[in-house]
């Protein structure tokens, strides 16, 4: 196995570390000496919690008044730290682009957890509450393409009422769009979120991309209750690595290799990859497709609390890589996105330089560094990347948004 060396002194160096390449201290973005000015120089905006703004603009679909609901006001109230993505407040959101700067997107709406999540080249980028329809209204499930956007629409069904960052599902009037959000299903069919969401949202969609709306009456598991891998393709095909781990684990215990590489789909295009200390694996992924994915070795007692960017530079220097010996040491800057800052991640050091390094299959690092370019990026999380499916229920299609068309008469 490739052995992962020492973390250097910087706090830098411990994502570093764990996502498989060491990084010098004139990379780090919190290096010792001037951590703040650093910081304030290369740390990206944290976009954290937020509602559907003021009265003016908490607009819906429906009839619904224009006031923030108390879920809202509580989620204003708390906008100072970054939630829990598991226990979001109704209005609150988790928006981090820079997980995944490029690659395609895809919008999976889980009516079950009334939620949000948005991917961007495979891997999860934002997660927001929602509300969708009520009772007689219900959002109807099945796979989409956002066909029109508006930044400022109103309703063609229900008074003219404001829409904003409309983007149209369905030509007889679903949509996704800001507005109200009171912690429980109560529009008139479409999916509303948080404003601050939808026009983030808003800005990083295109004509033609993928939304999935999901439940538990008409989906697999694994799509009503995603993770931080993407569970659908663009298109809405179950597809990535959560489906690839099964028979990739199987062939490695049966080799001896326990790791999986295969680009033939996506050739080129921009690289993400998850390094998972939950599951204890990597997985990397190229246009939104799962192309590799490896058995982390690790000291069971490593944690994380929290989720690590590393951002590739396009610099190297003068000393051997650890994914391929042969090859020099490429920079990374890192950027705490959830739970750990630059101090957290100096401690989190001091107990990895007690621990076991962590390994990875020789051939597997070897390819993973010839398909690093600058701009890749390295997530290290300690989140779930998959949701197992339960046991006897089988990965089915999502469901089309109309019904199939009659059998053709004997």
């Amino acid at each position: 196995m490739s052995r992962l060396p020492s973390l250097l002194s910087s706090a830098l160096a411990v994502a570093a570390a764990v996502a498989l390449n060491p990084l010098p201290a004139t990379a780090a973005s919190s290096a010792a000496g001037e951590p703040a000015r650093a910081a304030a120089q290369k740390k990206p905006a944290r976009s954290v919690t937020a509602m559907s703004g003021s009265a003016a603009h908490a607009a819906t679909d429906g009839h619904d008044g224009a006031s923030p609901t108390r879920g809202e006001a509580a989620a204003a109230a708390g906008s100072a730290a970054e939630p829990d993505p598991a226990a979001l407040k109704p209005g609150q959101y988790l928006w981090h682009p820079e997980i995944a700067p490029a690659g395609p997107l895809v919008l999976v709406v889980s009516l079950d957890e009334q939620r949000a999540y948005a991917y961007r080249n495979g891997i999860a980028i934002g997660v927001s509450t929602i509300s969708s329809g009520k009772p007689g209204k219900d959002t109807p499930t099945g796979v989409f393409t956002i066909l029109q956007k508006s930044k400022d629409h109103r309703s063609n069904l229900y008074n003219a009422a404001p829409m904003p960052y409309m983007q149209r599902l369905t030509w007889d009037g679903i949509a996704l769009h800001g507005g109200s959000l009171p912690g429980y299903p109560a529009s008139h069919g479409c999916v509303r979120l948080p404003k601050a969401f939808a026009e983030k949202l808003f800005a990083v969609t295109q004509r033609g991309d993928t939304v999935v709306v999901a439940d538990g009456k008409a989906s697999a598991a694994a799509v009503v209750h995603p993770a931080m891998l993407a569970p659908v393709a663009v298109g809405g095909a179950p597809t990535g690595p959560a489906e690839a781990a099964v028979g990739a684990e199987e062939a490695g215990n049966a080799t001896g290799t326990d790791w999986s590489w295969d680009d033939a789909s996506a050739p080129d295009g921009p690289l993400s990859v998850l390094v998972s200390l939950r599951e204890r694996r990597v997985f990397v992924l190229r246009n939104g497709a799962g192309i590799g994915e490896a058995r982390l070795g690790a000291d069971p007692d490593i944690a994380l609390h929290g989720s690590v960017l590393l951002v590739m530079g396009d610099r190297t220097e003068d000393a051997p890589s650890v994914l391929d010996p042969e090859r020099p040491r490429h920079q990374w800057t890192i950027y705490p996105i959830l739970g750990d800052d630059a101090a957290s991640i100096a401690l989190l050091q001091l107990r990895l330089q007690q621990a076991r390094p962590l390994d990875l299959p020789p051939p597997f690092a070897r390819r993973l560094y010839a398909a690093l370019a600058p701009g890749a990026t390295v997530l290290l999380t300690d989140l779930p990347a998959v949701r197992a499916t339960p046991t006897g229920q089988a990965l089915q299609p999502v469901l089309e948004s109309d019904p199939p068309p009659p059998a053709p008469a004997p």
